[in-house]
């Protein structure tokens, strides 16, 4: 067997703290920038970052696959951490300042499978879950330029028209 390393970061056109508010928000916010990927989401327990418990299904290169994870902050306003219950599979959501923006960088590490099943699983699972990551990370800017807090809007825009 073989850890395999899939990442993906972007910068997200917010201040930290409202971007890591909407990650650790897994009630409302979190839920708001999964791709289509992800299905069956729901929270057992929390809601809102160390604690949180929730359950879904991932669907990747054709496999749909059940996931139960447990959320702690080993660096609350700065870094989420998401363990599955049921796998080695642990996904940690970075977030640091950038200016007045957010890199935002998710990582998510595994022991694979052996055998035939577990080289083809290093070899495609990466692009594939890094093109999910992207797709979310996508999704999270827009939720960031949509929900901006009030009186910030005309700022930003007139930022961005320079």
């Amino acid at each position: 067997m073989a850890t395999v390393h899939v990442s993906a970061e972007r910068v997200i056109r917010a201040d930290p703290a409202r971007v890591y508010g909407y990650l650790a928000d897994y009630r409302d916010a979190h839920p708001s920038i999964l791709p289509p990927a992800f299905s069956d989401y729901r929270v057992e327990e929390g809601g809102a970052g160390e604690g949180t418990v929730f359950t879904c299904k991932v669907t990747a290169g054709g496999r749909t696959r059940s996931m139960r994870a447990r959320v702690t902050e080993p660096e609350p306003g700065r870094r989420l951490v998401e363990r599955d219950e049921n796998s080695s599979m642990m996904t940690v959501f970075t977030v640091t300042p950038e200016g007045n923006d957010s890199r935002v960088r998710f990582e998510t590490t595994w022991e694979s499978s052996g055998g035939i099943g577990g080289i083809m699983e290093r070899l495609f699972a990466p692009m594939v879950l890094k093109r999910i990551y992207e797709e979310e990370l996508t999704n999270l800017d827009t939720y960031a330029r949509e929900h901006r807090p009030l009186g910030q809007e005309n700022a930003r825009a007139g930022a961005d028209q320079t």
